[in-house]
Parts: C-alpha cells; structure tokens; sequence
C-alpha cells in the first residue's frame, strides 16, 4: 500500500531542505503534507564541528533572504563558526599582483551594502534548514528512492521503506538525480577534465574579510574567509595537477598554495585533510515534467569559480515555491503542467546564462592564454576602472538583479 502526501521532496542537501521548509511556511500549502526523503541523514546540530567541514558556500544576499524566509538564518548564525560575512572580493591574474593594475575589487561599501554575503559551511546550512522544515511541520524520513511511477492522478514515489504517493515530486538530488533519470527529464553534460581541490588553511595574515581569487592561466585558486584567521581553498586545476597536489606531502603542499596565491596573505599551512570533486557542467534540457519538477544540482551545475551554484539552486527554490503559489491561487494543483512550466521558463534562461558565463571566465581567464586571453585579462582591468561596470558585476553577484523570487524581493535589507 502507498501512503498519500501531498509533496514529496527528494534530497536533504541545503537546496532540498530549504525547499521543504519554504513549502512547509507557505500559507498557500498550510494544509498540505510535505516529506523530505534523504538518504543520509546528518546528525544533529550538536555534532557540527565547523573546524571540520571542508565544503562551503559563498551565499548572496539573495539567499541569505530565502533563508530567512524559510526560518533558516537564526539558527544558521547560532551555530558557532557556520558563518562568515565579507565585506570584498579580490580578484586578479597572475601576470598582475595583489591589488595592482588589472586587478578588480568589489567592495560592499560602494553598493551601501553591509556585506557582499557569508561564507556557510555545507553542514551548517543543511542541518539548519531540516531542521526548519521539522519545525514547520513537514517530515523528514532516511530512505533511498528506487523508482518514481507516474499514473492519472499522482506519481508514486518507490523507496527502500515503502512507496509514497503524491501530487508532485521534486528533485533536489543532485547532479546525479535519481528523480530526473526516473522521470525521463535527461540532462547534458560537459566534462572540464579538472578537479576542485579543497581543503583548510591557517593564513600568517587576516584575511580582512575578503574573498581572494587568483586566475592562475592553468586553474584558478580562491581562498575565502572563514573565522579565525582559517580560510577554505577551493582550488581548480586540472585533474592531472589535482593528483600531484593531493599526493604532496603537507608541509610541501602548503609552500604550493602560498606561492599560488602570491603570498596575498603570507605563508598558508594546511589545517585539514585535502579532498578533491571532479568539475563538469550539467544543464537538464527540460526541468519539468507533470507532476515532477528539477530544482538545484538535478537541474544545473555550473562552474564553482565564482561560488554561484547553491546561491542559483536557492533561486530555483524560491520561484518553484512562487509559481505553484501563484497557481495555487488559480485553483490549479501543484503538479499542473502549465503552472510547473512557468518555473521552468523562468529559471532556466537565468541559468543557462550563467553557467555560459562562467565557461567563458573558465576558459578564457582561468586557463586562457593568447589573443583571447590577453584580451579576458584586459576586460577584467576595464571593469576594475569603471565604478558603474563594477557595481553591476557586484549586484549580479548579490543577487538583486533580474526576476526575483518573493522571497528575495519582500524581504527588508539585513
């Protein structure tokens, strides 16, 4: 027997779980039963140890404002070393130096922003949103999604400990989304043929609340602010290099990671374990179907250079919770395929334009070399030279530009 429920959600990573805890505070779905199904489930926020984590996020002001729309901020910020705001980021090629010409810096003082965003350790984020969805109301269950069936008036969610009928489902899963390879959605992929190196370090200056990044002509090398005077290193190379890098011993492969940043903040010692995530883009031709809709990772991944994947997954979260409110109010069901299609329209052009964006800045600034890129390094230094270019590039990075979601739009400047 299938038990009913209104909306699954499968996925519990950040994107999935501030989905589920923004249904579950909709007043349009108060009436409504929302199941979360993970796989693997984090322990509670007692056990959260930033010192460990070595996946982060760089969050917009957009997000900082889905999260507190879905209740998630206040207990995000309690969490002790989740967050960490920065006021700048420094970004410079490496035939330039630190803060010299063809250099580029965005400074949340000239938008009279208080911060540029927060950098949020993964684990932080996730536990904090489940537990904004339990508090609100919806249902959290461990269990592995098998296969989804779709019939006249529902789709049946098949897991390991049971099945779960329901009026829509929705993928936050990841890039390897069992949801859109069960519901036929497909997806094209591009591998980079690079490696994202990330590890924690302990930098012998402050890092003043800045996040700096290096385009290196092979990889790129970002270090951003964590508390303590730590920083994460998210350092793309290609996977080849990213072998050798995890191979070296400690003390050599901090002497590596300070000459790669120019020694912006003196000598870096590595202060964790060093892991390494293979870098592709995904874009899903299709991020609905009727009753069935992609969010996040199942739907995009774009490049991590510029930090914009979660922030883009919470957008999706947000306009997804937008659109079937708005249908809602129509008298149209949630897995009505004209209301999920207006979803679809209206985040995967803003998307697709990003991820193009950032395969250009990977190919060109990144690991660009010649005309094309002697010209990318040139356009980095007008940018860096014209306040008005500047602040554009830098609201875009906030993002505050473009169609905003309710969530975003309604919420007062933090």
């Amino acid at each position: 027997m299938s038990r009913a429920t209104d909306i699954v959600i499968v996925g519990g990573g950040p994107v999935g779980a501030v989905q589920g805890a923004l249904f579950a505070r909709s007043t349009a779905f108060k009436d409504s039963k929302i199941i979360l199904l993970e796989r693997e489930l984090p322990l509670d926020t007692e056990s959260f140890d930033a010192k460990t984590e070595l996946r982060v996020f760089a969050l917009s002001r957009a997000s900082e404002r889905i999260c507190r729309a879905a209740d998630v901020w206040a207990a995000l910020e309690a969490l002790p070393g989740a967050t960490c705001a920065y006021q700048r980021m420094h970004v410079w090629p490496a035939d330039s130096v630190p803060r010299g010409a063809g250099s580029l810096t965005f400074d949340a003082a000239e938008l009279g922003e208080p911060d540029l965003g927060h950098i949020v350790a993964n684990g932080a984020l996730q536990r904090a949103a489940l537990a904004a969805l339990r508090r609100a109301g919806g249902i959290v269950q461990p269990s592995t999604v098998r296969d989804l069936v779709f019939e006249a008036d529902g789709v049946r969610v098949v897991t390991d400990a049971g099945d779960w009928r329901a009026a829509l489902v929705i993928g936050a899963d990841g890039g390897r989304s069992v949801v859109r390879r069960c519901a036929g959605l497909g997806a094209e992929q591009q591998d980079y043929a690079q490696q994202g190196v990330v590890a924690t370090l302990q930098s012998e200056r402050p890092h003043e609340h800045t996040a700096w990044q290096r385009f290196l002509g092979d990889g790129t090398l970002a270090l951003l602010p964590l508390a303590e005077r730590r920083v994460s290193l998210v350092w793309s190379v290609a996977s080849a290099r990213a072998a050798d890098l995890l191979r070296l011993a400690p003390a050599e492969f901090s002497q590596q990671v300070t000459a790669a940043s120019d020694g912006v903040l003196g000598a870096l010692t590595l202060a964790s374990e060093r892991r390494a995530f293979p870098l592709r883009r995904v874009q899903a031709p299709e991020y609905v179907k009727e009753r069935c809709a992609l969010v996040g990772d199942a739907a995009h991944i774009v490049h991590p250079l510029a930090g914009q994947g979660v922030n883009l997954g919470l957008l999706d979260a947000a306009a997804l919770l937008d659109s079937l409110e708005d249908g809602a109010a129509a008298g149209e069901p949630p897995g009505s395929l004209r209301v999920l299609r207006r979803y679809e329209r209206w985040r995967k052009g803003e998307n697709s334009a990003m991820g193009y964006a950032l395969d250009l800045f990977n190919r060109h600034l990144a690991f660009g070399d010649g005309a094309v890129g002697r010209l990318a390094r040139q356009g980095l230094d007008w940018v860096g030279r014209a306040p008005t270019l500047r602040r554009g590039f830098a609201a875009r990075a906030l993002g505050l530009e473009g169609e905003l979601p309710r969530a975003v739009s309604r919420v007062g400047r933090s």
